[in-house]
């Protein structure tokens, strides 16, 4: 009951004076505003990393070729490289088919897919006066199945197109409008020569699928570059790159895989089996998992950091708390002095002086937090990113402004609480 008429008391006070008030919390307003701003700002920038790169797979592993990172090493040869003299990497440093079968059959309850791609390159399919920008690309047969293009007419690759490297491809809706007007029909079937850096190739369509341009800028026109997909070993032939091995390639992982233990698995694996011999290069994997963390991780200490330096003006905002209470004191003296005449203890006068302090900070709190809702929703929203309120920062804000208030109330309040209520009856 004390508490509730402390606070009632306080607010009587504040509405005495309102523009004193005001001013008074103008420096926990800015300050709690802008640490609201900057870690909403932050949490829509994580938020939205975390959901591209969760949708370009969180469970997945790139497995690549890559120089070992020693300062010298000793070839079987008794030749001796440094990091400056490593030899080029050739054929016989790749991964190899036979590599890669013999790991999945020894770990085939882990694997979900084994992406493999190549890409052609880029270039200009020109029939007339009509154009389309592609990107020739190959896939095999579980990069399209976890690709999952949405077919809007005809088909996707079988088994056949896969095999005998068949000189089929499919192509996005943007690809029909601008070669065929759109006519899907008329798309199927036809073939189409697409010209990359001098050199044509032909392909015959099967398949038209729906372009998706939810992209980071998605500023989709007829000009839009889209993928044109052929089967993978189509892509390998016209590279003349069929008998050679592969610098990378991608594993999913089973949803019940750990992706940041069986990393160390797969480089384990292919270390000890296959370049436990090999001077100067190994396998390394690279999860996505881990990226996704070390890209949280830089982001938070980003955020955190601005915070810090934004979260200065409330230190300042608890200075003219305690400047202003102390005034307060000296215009109440008699006030004080009165009180204590009456009973009131030592106690309970310090409690009044840090409730009021308490209340002007919450109530400054409070409107920097809708203030800096405000304004961090709108800097995301104009940033690209949907806005995304923490509400961990909102507890910590209304925490922190009750503890500005009891920290820079003290002093104040227990100097009140020490007058001497005799000299301050007197006191004019």
């Amino acid at each position: 009951m004390l508490i509730m008429e402390n606070v009632l008391l306080a607010l009587a006070g504040l509405k005495s004076n309102i523009m004193r008030s005001l001013l008074t919390m103008l420096g926990i307003i800015i300050g709690i505003a802008s640490v609201i701003a900057i870690m909403t700002v932050g949490n829509s920038i994580t938020v939205m990393v975390n959901t591209q790169m969760q949708e370009m797979g969180a469970n997945n592993l790139t497995v690549g070729v890559s120089a070992k990172s020693t300062s010298e090493e000793t070839t079987s040869s008794g030749l001796h490289f440094g990091a400056g003299n490593r030899r080029s990497m050739d054929t016989e440093d790749y991964i190899t088919d036979d590599m890669i079968d013999s790991f999945l059959e020894e770990y085939s309850d882990n694997i979900k897919y084994t992406l493999l791609s190549s890409t052609v390159g880029s270039g200009t399919a020109i029939d007339g006066d009509l154009y389309a920008y592609v990107n020739v690309v190959g896939y095999n047969e579980d990069y399209m199945e976890y690709n999952d293009p949405e077919i809007l007419a005809g088909r996707t690759f079988i088994e056949k197109d896969y095999e005998n490297a068949q000189k089929v491809c499919i192509v996005s809706d943007y690809f029909v409008n601008n070669m065929f007007d759109g006519d899907t029909s008329a798309a199927l079937g036809s073939a189409v020569e697409i010209s990359i850096n001098g050199k044509y190739y032909t392909y015959y369509i099967v398949g038209v699928y729906e372009y998706d341009d939810s992209t980071w800028s998605s500023n989709s026109t007829e000009d839009t570059t889209t993928d044109l997909y052929i089967p993978y070993d189509t892509a390998r032939t016209q590279l003349h790159t069929i008998n050679d091995g592969y610098e990378s390639f991608t594993l999913v992982t089973t949803i019940d895989t750990d992706s940041e233990e069986f990393a160390d698995t797969v480089e384990t694996y292919f270390n000890t089996m296959y370049y436990s011999n090999n001077d100067d290069y190994e396998v390394s994997v690279t999860s996505m998992a881990s990226m996704i963390e070390s890209m949280t991780t830089m982001i938070g200490t980003i955020e955190l950091a601005l915070a810090i330096i934004a979260g200065i003006s409330l230190v300042v905002g608890g200075i003219g708390v305690m400047n202003i209470m102390l005034v307060s004191i000296t215009e109440r003296t008699k006030e004080i002095g009165t009180r204590k005449a009456l009973g009131a203890t030592n106690g309970s006068i310090r409690l009044q002086f840090i409730t009021e302090s308490v209340v002007i900070c919450i109530m400054g709190g409070l409107i920097g937090i809708i203030l800096g809702v405000v304004l961090g929703s709108v800097a995301a929203t104009y940033m690209g990113y949907s806005a995304s309120v923490s509400i961990g920062a909102i507890i910590i804000a209304v925490a922190f402004s009750m503890a500005i208030g009891i920290f820079f109330g003290y002093y104040p309040a227990n100097k009140a609480a020490k007058l001497n209520p005799i000299e301050a009856l007197r006191y004019e």
